[in-house]
């Protein structure tokens, strides 16, 4: 007897917003359209989000700090808010549980649908634009389409490219096409690789290891990148396990994976069998079978960024992000290169930071069109450097609140550069930095008389939310110091919005080869508990009292007329002293 035909299911869905892609970019472009009044549908073709921030791949998440080398240069906006709630529950630094962190934010989002294990195969397009993109879950067996007004591709390998016809690039630009010193000569095909990495543990008695007959053998140290200087960091492995430059970086995935499986096993074997390391007593703990990747296609945008925008600072009129990696340009032989004696990355410097305009994060050529991540309009040589995640999620806020905005204004994108003042403001408001560019702080807070217990508040006026050079922006204060906003006469205060101290100095990448450095808390200068007062009748009265923040940006809704509005610290995550960035008083609730 022959079983019936089952039908597979279809799924059909209509949004306002579709986003491509569940790394960190995707996760920042999703949630600030759905924060800013946009349906939003997020398709993301693993079980986990985050990418290669995820723990499928475990990489930690880099930007313009560089690792903390650069202070108060650290990512905030979606990103920050991300990575300090995963401080606050988080402190054994599991993937699993930042896993969970990401999974919960997106999920428990309102306006946000997650499409996890879902990947898109087809696109269809109406009159130049896509008219909808349709994704084969894997665990559901069911098609999901999914119609939008605009649609984002974090996806990394830039997937809605071939399905849509929109311009893209591969390999390296020409050094004559931009003018770009570190391009070589002639344009290639070549890319940065992908890698596998692996972390181990340390045991209490010698571990034996006996490596898989497949794996490669390396007997020396000078068989391997760095020699005997790359032999650290076995909590995460090595990024120099690499390959896939010089082959097609999407197509010869599964191969490519294989062969950095026979390397990685081959370099703990070395390392384990291959002399004297000091590893007797550890042990592989996960072995990453997901290849991270650096490099495949790339968007042709409005604009494209070069490596002479970078190293300019990228003063763009309509900058909607930043970055300040430098210019990390990873052989094409990845591991191999070993072999013929070439280093396996070179650095080229940029500042930090430098501005990303919206017109790299729109296509030129399909209306409805957007990118952000590693997949943007950049040049190989400035790719090299904006690829990195931090500076992805902050390109994904961008796109995400753009988007939301243009949906809801019935435009397409590309007009939105015309209103770059508009979205800077509102990226702003939601504690992004964007270089030179300061908030216009609400009417109402600069109406106001602002008063403090002690120093001076009025850097809380310049709308610039960070430390900068030598400027601080903020008011000091310790236990018990208060600062008000005092109004002529009774004002309706709709909320009040705070940017605290989070320590940008700090680092917070969930880093393995960075451990002594590395906060497992709330960083100790945070507003852990404060209190907003009102003035009502001449009187000051609690309004609110905040008792466990573990966040930079927090609204405080009041919704009543009120003469005048004060924060006051109480305690802080262990610092004896702390800083306010902002304190306004606004007219109506924000976004989250």
């Amino acid at each position: 007897m022959t079983a019936p035909r089952v039908a597979l299911r279809h799924s059909l869905h209509r949004v306002d917003v579709c986003v491509v892609g569940g790394g960190m970019a995707g996760i920042c472009a999703a949630l600030a359209a759905a924060r800013h009044g946009a349906r939003v549908a997020l398709l993301h073709d693993r079980p986990v989000l985050g990418g290669n921030a995820s723990s499928e791949c475990r990489v930690h998440i880099c930007g313009a700090d560089r690792h903390g080398g650069i202070p108060n240069l650290r990512e905030t906006g979606i990103l920050e808010e991300l990575r300090l709630e995963n401080l606050a529950r988080n402190p054994q630094r599991s993937f699993s549980v930042w896993d969970t962190v990401l999974y919960e934010a997106v999920r428990l989002q309102p306006n946000l649908d997650l499409l996890l294990n879902c990947s898109v195969l087809d696109a269809r397009m109406r009159h130049g634009a896509i008219g909808s993109v349709t994704g084969w879950q894997l665990t559901t067996e069911t098609h999901h389409t999914v119609q939008a007004d605009v649609f984002i591709d974090c996806s990394g390998d830039a997937i809605l490219a071939p399905l849509t016809g929109a311009a893209f690039r591969v390999g390296r630009e020409s050094r004559h096409e931009f003018g770009e010193s570190i391009a070589p000569e002639e344009a290639d095909a070549k890319t940065m690789g992908m890698t596998c990495l692996f972390q181990a543990r340390r045991h209490e008695s010698p571990q034996p290891f006996e490596p898989p007959p497949w794996a490669y053998r390396f007997e020396t140290d000078s068989e391997l990148p760095y020699g005997t200087g790359g032999h650290r960091w076995w909590e995460m492995g090595y990024w120099w396990v690499e390959l896939g430059g010089e082959h097609d970086s999407i197509h010869d995935t599964e191969a490519l994976r294989d062969e950095l499986l026979r390397i990685l096993y081959g370099v703990w074997d070395h390392i384990k069998n291959r002399g004297d390391h000091g590893a007797d007593c550890w042990a592989l703990e996960w072995v990453q079978f997901l290849p991270a990747k650096r490099e495949s296609r790339r968007y042709e945008g409005e604009l494209m960024v070069t490596q002479g925008d970078l190293e300019s600072g990228g003063r763009f009129i309509d900058t909607v992000a930043y970055g300040g990696w430098a210019m990390d340009d990873h052989h094409p032989a990845g591991f191999w290169s070993v072999r013929i004696g070439e280093p396996s990355t070179q650095f080229h410097p940029t500042p930090s930071p430098y501005g990303i305009p919206l017109r790299a994060l729109i296509s030129r050529d399909v209306a409805n069109l957007m990118f952000a991540g590693r997949c943007a309009s950049f040049t190989h040589a400035a790719m090299s450097s904006a690829r990195v995640m931090g500076t992805g999620a902050v390109m994904g806020q961008a796109a995400g609140t753009c988007a939301a905005m243009a949906a809801a204004s019935g435009v397409r994108p590309s007009r939105m550069v015309g209103r770059a003042p508009d979205l800077q403001q509102a990226l702003l408001r939601d504690d992004c930095y964007l270089p030179g560019v300061p908030e216009h702080l609400p009417e109402l807070t600069r109406a106001a008389r602002l008063e403090a217990s002690t120093g001076d508040p009025s850097p809380l006026l310049t709308g610039i939310n960070r430390p900068v050079g030598d400027d601080r922006n903020s008011w000091p204060c310790a236990i018990g110091d208060h600062v008000s906003l005092c109004f002529v006469e009774p004002r309706h205060v709709g909320q009040v919005g705070l940017v605290l101290d989070s320590g940008l100095d700090l680092i917070i990448a969930m880093s393995y080869h960075q451990a002594d450095a590395q906060l497992t808390a709330p960083p100790p200068v945070l507003p852990r508990c404060f209190r907003i007062d009102v003035l009502r009748r001449g009187l000051w009265e609690t309004h609110a009292r905040i008792t466990r923040n573990h966040q930079r940006l927090v609204r405080v809704p009041v919704g009543v007329n009120v003469e005048g509005v004060r924060f006051t610290l109480e305690e802080t995550w262990g610092s004896r002293t702390s800083q306010v960035f902002r304190f306004a008083a606004e007219p109506s609730h924000g976004n989250r």
